[in-house]
């Protein structure tokens, strides 16, 4: 058993001192380490009916079966540890008045919780399945695998149209020679000796507080209770690591950030238990000339002023080839203008696509030969003429 922060559980049987003696004048109080009332999320005065309910729906939500999330177990176990106590009415008694540490002056710490299974086993009876068998049957249950990752990088086009691509990983496997039994075929699973199948082992330590016990998995059987001859192949963990290619298809529209997910291609999971997933994440590569915003392309084209007040027609890369793009006459600089439907196509929407927007730099020459300046003083006369006229 371990707290929520990981460290492992310490238990305290408080002795008493023989010059001990109760004084009529004084009383002490010390606060709970948890707040089980917090925990089972009810009020301090909740009647036994307000607990065991509140109880019976954290159970069901944080149970290992149910919940897959990390820590769930481990607010499983709180969640049963808080029932146990509430419950009780001498142990709340006692737990209202002085808290956790009252509980383990009493000779009632954490080491005398039941086993939370057991606790919701004798609770939820056929619980989806879950209501017999529970306890240490419990340690032996399935475990999913872990799920694995994979850096997929892909080139500016094939992240915008998609691409097929085959790919190869390592993962945890079951292994063939003990069929993901972890135990050397022939042999039968014993009792382990060094926890007595309860696949917890007890230390204790005295000090000037009290007796110190600390309440740990065990580590020769790894909590299932029982020992066996190893696998040679596996060492017996059950699994061994191996490559896989595997075929992906990269759907049109991803974009650097986008996750993949290829279900049951992770690590297989122990004691038969279903395996994780693969989880892909892309990597796009920058175009030196076309750059991405959402679905819409961007790209600069730059025309020089005769054009810009002229009009033209240009060539304009895209992602489908080079496009001819017509200026209009009187183009003002920064002008953007648009390219229907030559974007990027909508992740899951492969017909529906987003624009290429081309923003119109003017180029204006910053030295002219005798000539031009001749003839934009020649225009800019005319133009100043044609204003007075107008006016």
């Amino acid at each position: 058993m371990a707290l929520s922060n990981g460290s492992p559980l310490l238990l305290l049987n408080h002795v008493a001192s023989p010059n001990f003696r109760h004084k009529r004048a004084s009383r002490f109080v010390v606060r709970a380490d948890s707040d089980y009332y917090s925990i089972l999320g009810v009020s301090r005065n909740a009647s036994k009916s307000e607990i065991k309910s509140a109880y019976r729906k954290l159970a069901r939500s944080y149970h290992p079966d149910v919940n897959k999330e990390p820590g769930a177990e481990q607010k499983f176990k709180e969640i049963s540890n808080a029932y146990e106590v509430l419950s009780d009415d001498d142990k709340r008694s006692i737990y209202d008045k002085y808290g956790e540490a009252g509980l383990k002056g009493a000779g009632m710490g954490t080491g005398d919780f039941t086993n939370p299974f057991d606790l919701f086993e004798s609770l939820f009876e056929g619980f989806g399945g879950m209501g017999g068998g529970m306890g240490r049957a419990a340690r032996n249950r399935p475990v999913q695998g872990d799920d694995e990752t994979y850096s997929l990088v892909l080139n500016f086009k094939e992240a915008v149209f998609g691409v097929e691509k085959e790919i190869e990983i390592r993962r945890l496997e079951n292994c063939t020679t003990c069929e993901g039994s972890g135990a050397k075929p022939g042999t039968k699973p014993t009792t382990c000796r060094t926890c007595g199948g309860q696949g917890q082992v007890v230390t204790s330590a005295r000090t000037p507080l009290g007796v110190f016990q600390q309440v740990s998995t065990c580590s020769t059987c790894e909590g299932t209770g029982e020992s066996s001859t190893p696998c040679s192949t596996c060492g017996g963990d059950g699994r061994v690591r191996k490559s896989k290619r595997i075929s992906l298809k990269v759907p049109a529209g991803v974009d650097s950030g986008s996750r993949l997910r290829v279900r049951s291609e992770g690590n297989a999971g122990r004691r038969g238990g279903p395996p994780g997933d693969l989880y892909v994440f892309i990597e796009v590569l920058s175009d030196p000339v076309l750059k991405r915003d959402g679905t819409n392309i961007l790209y600069t084209c730059k025309v020089s002023y005769i054009d810009a007040i002229l009009g033209t027609t240009v060539k304009v890369p895209t992602v489908d080839g080079t496009v001819d793009l017509k200026i209009p006459a009187g183009t003002q600089p920064g002008t953007t203008l648009v390219m229907a439907k030559k974007g990027v196509p909508f992740l899951g929407k492969a017909n529906a696509r987003g624009d290429q927007l081309v923003r119109v730099q003017v180029e204006i020459p910053k030295r002219l030969s005798s000539e031009e300046k001749k003839l934009i003083e020649e225009l800019a006369s005319l133009s100043k003429a044609t204003t007075a006229n107008r006016r």
